[in-house]
């Protein structure tokens, strides 16, 4: 879909130019202290727009690409004429309710930052899964499909526990509140789909 080639070219552009323009780079990641006490609050959503390296933007962004299209397609089927609204609201609401938890615990850290669409893919991964909760997820090198289900609540057990772990530089927190929002959203916008969800799983 149009919407998410054009989310992905942007990413991809911003954080290349970001790369070779470090003071860009700083205007645009995120900090919670520069968001509490300078207000910028650009911050809270640009963050998404850069990364650390290609490893970070391209695994985010074949994400995306992979699960992005299809939520689409699902909004544009429950929501006639509102698919792509709904979609930006669950891209843009995901980089912005994964980075509260970072802020409450960092606003008076000024060393503090992060980067990376993390948290709105996250959601969008979990919107789908909520949609198709028995698609199957293949991860390299195993060569087994993981229903999208199962895959789910191995990744929110993985992201909560390395985030109270905090022994590496990623952002597990984005990546964990990031998909209980995509999950939790994609209901409520339409109460109808928890029951699907179940059906699928236990038909």
């Amino acid at each position: 879909m149009l919407i998410n080639y054009i989310i992905i070219i942007a990413t991809l552009v911003v954080s290349v130019i970001s790369w070779r323009n470090p003071e860009l780079f700083a205007k645009l990641r995120f900090n919670a202290s520069l968001v509490k006490e300078r207000k910028e609050y650009w911050r809270i959503l640009s963050y998404g727009l850069v990364h650390a390296d290609w490893v970070h933007l391209g695994i985010n962004m074949f994400v995306l690409y992979s699960f992005g299209s299809v939520v689409i397609q699902y909004f544009s089927l429950i929501f006639p004429g509102s698919g792509i609204l709904y979609y930006i609201i669950l891209y843009i609401g995901g980089l912005g309710f994964s980075i509260v938890p970072a802020y409450a615990k960092h606003k008076n850290n000024p060393y503090y930052n992060a980067v990376g669409a993390s948290g709105a893919v996250s959601a969008v991964l979990f919107s789908s899964i909520v949609f198709n909760p028995m698609n199957k997820i293949y991860l390299f090198p195993i060569p087994i499909g993981i229903p999208a289900v199962i895959f789910g609540i191995l990744y929110i057990a993985y992201s909560a526990y390395m985030n109270k772990k905090s022994s590496d530089n990623i952002g597990h927190d984005a990546h964990l509140w990031g998909g209980i929002y995509g999950f939790l959203i994609t209901i409520a916008l339409k109460p109808e789909l928890i029951s699907h969800f179940f059906n699928q799983i236990f038909q």
